[in-house]
């Protein structure tokens, strides 16, 4: 029997313990129960409650998704919009569309853009054919699409010159169109298999490979062309969740499925503007500004909430809309704006010119003059004895020298900030500056080089020798801008000082300051500007959602069948409009608060890959941003996020993403962004650039940098002649302030002019090579170009 003596070995040896186990024995019970866990995480209902917590977030992401798919496909949803592309010119999209509405309807379809309600398929669907070749209606009509159906032929096989067996050029371009506008929900339909069996599956499987890598990787493949496999489709179709691009759902947008014009008795040129069809996206105030898809901004007159003339609870006599029945559309109610509530059509600010003017004195400061004049004159002088009426007026008391001391340093003060801010090229020299425009008109080397107007755009009777001069003349610029960027000559009949006047130097691009308000355009005084624009998008973004959630008079429902009419149209644009309603559709949308004024707008935009031409600088271009359209003339620039200041580009280089500047409209970002360039007597014209709007900022300053260059004639040590930059030495003492450097990394200054043809001599910070190059960066802010007409439809 052991009995006491039992060896007892401890629980754990101490070397494996860890630190806070070695010391549990110095803390006491009170602290003990301080650091366990907390009654709360162990108690009873803690688990229940976190099982309830999660089931409510459930119901509520279910009940999100059942309300979007009611509103996408309910029987209250507006109809689907099906947008049939042609992949090549060989695809029939006539016989797809016809056997799509066969299996929908078993009536006639007349309609331009028919809209048809399937009970079968509890469906309502509108189709629309893209024309090949008419780019303007394949953008219109993407931007509607609930779903674009890309039609492919496995028999036809394309040009040699595109990227791939199925798609020609003009799918090639359309397609990178579509992906800079935002795809929505896509599907692929293959024609024209053959019947054997094998063949079939074989070609279907090729064809499949060869476009998957063009489309989304969800984007589904389906045969097409037997009535079951349409069924099949369709049937898919119909309960597929469909997306749509973001900026589609911020604002209310209408398709038109028939425009018409009603004349106004009392302005000839102006007519009240019919538009009817589904609203889409959001509710829609008819307080709210429309904007006509390359017609302009305009008020509403009024809005008719009108009877479906589609509903899904057909009856056999009517299944379909076509033009004749929209006008038996019974009126459900109408909607008036309120004057008081009502957004104005605010486009341009009117400036006052005479608000920086100094204003006439009034009544009381003339009198309180002529007091001070008089009180002067009576004023005794203590003159010396004998002094006569003549000499004492040569005589000048305290106050006269001390009045004139100040006015002395006044202009002292003056001269030395028209000194300071102008020299190389005071912006506010008026003389110089007329003169210098005057000077310029004929250099090659202009700095207007980027100001002048387009020619091919202005000058409509050239003969065709003088625009293929033109032609030639700007891809000879755009070489030269790619070899020697920023270089430029300097003339020899106008005197540098005058030619480059408008121009300072800058002692760091990057930290040297530039004040945002100097000197600004004649344009900046019809322009608007925000304090805080993330605040003012942040404030009218969440207005516009109060006025969604909200149950206002003056609201018309989404998916609501209605007639806008649109006030105060031109009667010339009105009609071009019912004119190209039969090809392409014509979009009103709503404008958000503040989005009809005028501003300096900014893109970031990448040169299309399949648009060869130089874009210049200040050229005519049409800009497609969201549903809207207007007319620019941007300037190019660099993106610099270590400066508020940016670099100019006079041409679009490809290959990298640049800032357009343009003065447009205001829209609130993110939106895709298509520029159209017109080729000369081109009929349609091609996709330029693609990008997005960035940011609305009347404030950044984009620069214009040039750059003089010089030759060294003797170099002896840090000190060298140079010759060839300037041709008088009045121009070396001008620009003499402003710092040189070499293109092999040498920095100096100017000391003083040599001779009189413009030779100077400069010190360098080291040994200058006889075959370096001297160089000297001078800036000047640019701006936009205001163009002549804002909507592009005055150019149909």
């Amino acid at each position: 029997m052991a009995g006491s003596r039992v060896q007892v070995n401890k629980a754990h040896k101490t070397r494996f313990a860890s630190k806070a186990s070695r010391h549990v024995h110095k803390t006491s019970l009170k602290d003990k129960s301080k650091i366990a866990k907390s009654d709360r995480n162990v108690s009873k209902g803690a688990r229940a409650a976190r099982i309830q917590r999660n089931k409510m977030i459930r119901e509520q992401k279910r009940a999100t998704l059942l309300k979007e798919k009611r509103a996408s496909s309910g029987s209250t949803s507006s109809p689907r919009v099906i947008v049939l592309f042609g992949l090549s010119a060989f695809v029939n999209l006539n016989s797809l569309a016809e056997d799509l509405l066969a299996l929908l309807s078993t009536e006639g379809i007349e309609a331009a853009f028919p809209t048809v309600a399937s009970s079968e398929y509890r469906l309502r669907t509108t189709v629309l054919k893209a024309p090949h070749g008419d780019l303007l209606s394949c953008i219109e009509m993407a931007k509607v699409a609930d779903l674009i159906a890309f039609v492919s032929s496995a028999s036809s096989s394309c040009e040699e010159g595109s990227s791939n067996y199925y798609i020609d050029a003009f799918g090639s371009q359309c397609l990178s169109v579509f992906r800079a506008l935002g795809l929505p929900s896509t599907v692929v339909l293959i024609r024209d298999l053959p019947n054997e069996l094998k063949r079939r599956h074989d070609l279907k499987k090729t064809c499949t490979s060869s476009l998957a890598s063009e489309f989304p990787e969800d984007c589904k493949f389906y045969p097409a062309d037997t009535k079951d496999e349409l069924h099949k489709f369709m049937w898919l179709f119909k309960e597929q969740r469909l997306t749509v691009p973001h900026w589609r759902n911020q604002r209310p947008y209408l398709m038109g499925q028939k425009v018409d014009l009603v004349a106004d008795d009392c302005n000839s040129e102006k007519c009240t503007l019919l538009l009817t069809g589904y609203l889409r996206g959001r509710s829609l105030s008819v307080n709210q500004l429309v904007h006509v898809s390359g017609a302009g901004d305009f008020q509403l007159y009024k809005i008719e909430l009108l009877k479906d003339p589609c509903p899904l609870n057909v009856r056999k006599e009517g299944d379909f809309m076509d033009s004749g029945e929209v006008h038996d559309v019974q009126v459900i109610s109408s909607l008036a704006p309120d004057p008081l509530k009502q957004e104005p059509l605010l486009v341009e600010n009117d400036p006052d010119p005479l608000a920086g003017e100094q204003t006439w004195p009034t009544e009381a400061e003339m009198a309180e003059a002529d007091k001070n004049q008089k009180e002067k004159k009576l004023k005794k002088r203590t003159l010396p004895r004998g002094t006569s009426e003549y000499q004492a007026a040569w005589i000048v008391d305290n106050s006269d020298v001390d009045s004139s001391d100040s006015d002395d340093e006044a202009d002292d003060d003056m001269l030395l900030d028209d000194t300071d801010s102008g020299f190389p090229g005071q912006e506010g020299n008026d003389k110089l500056d007329i003169d210098d425009d005057q000077a310029s008109l004929n250099l090659r080397d202009s700095d207007e080089e980027t100001e002048v107007d387009s020619v091919m755009m202005e000058g409509e009777n050239f003969t065709k020798e003088q625009i293929e001069d033109e032609i030639r003349k700007i891809k000879e610029a755009h070489a030269e801008d790619e070899e020697f960027p920023d270089e430029v000559d300097t003339p020899l009949d106008v005197p540098a000082r005058k030619r480059f006047a408008k121009y300072r130097g800058l002692k760091s691009f990057r930290t040297s300051s530039w004040d945002p308000k100097e000197s600004l355009p004649p344009e900046y005084a019809k322009i608007f500007a925000f304090d805080n624009f993330t605040r003012t998008q942040k404030h009218v973004l969440a207005k516009a959602l109060d006025m969604e959630q909200g149950n206002m008079d003056d609201l018309v429902p989404l998916s609501s069948y209605a007639r806008l009419y649109i006030k105060e149209v031109p009667t010339g644009i009105a009609s071009k409009l019912c004119v190209l309603a039969k090809t392409m559709p014509v979009i009103a949308c709503g404008l958000l608060q503040h989005e009809s004024k005028i501003s300096v707008l900014h893109f970031s935009i990448k040169k299309h890959d399949m648009y060869s031409a130089p874009i210049k600088a200040k050229e005519e271009l049409v800009f497609h941003v969201g549903f809207r359209q207007f007319v620019s003339r941007p300037i190019f620039s660099s993106d610099n996020i270590n400066s508020d200041k940016n670099k100019m580009e006079r041409f679009l280089h490809a290959g990298r993403f640049s800032i357009a500047s343009i003065y447009a409209p205001i829209s609130f970002p993110s939106l895709p962004l298509i520029v159209l360039k017109s080729e000369g007597n081109a009929a349609s014209p091609a996709v330029a650039a693609v990008g997005s709007l960035r940011s609305i900022d009347p404030d950044r300053i984009i620069l214009k940098k040039i750059i003089l260059t010089g030759y060294p004639q003797r170099v002896s040590k840090l000190k060298s002649s140079v010759r060839y930059m300037f041709h008088n030495p009045e121009d070396v003492r001008w620009f003499k302030p402003v710092e040189v450097w070499s293109k092999c990394g040498r920095r100096g200054r100017i000391k003083e002019p040599v001779g009189t043809h413009g030779a100077m001599k400069c010190i360098f910070n080291g040994v200058l090579q006889q075959h370096d190059t001297v160089c000297m960066s001078l800036f000047k802010r640019t701006y936009p170009k205001w163009p002549q007409h804002w909507f592009p439809i005055l150019d149909a």
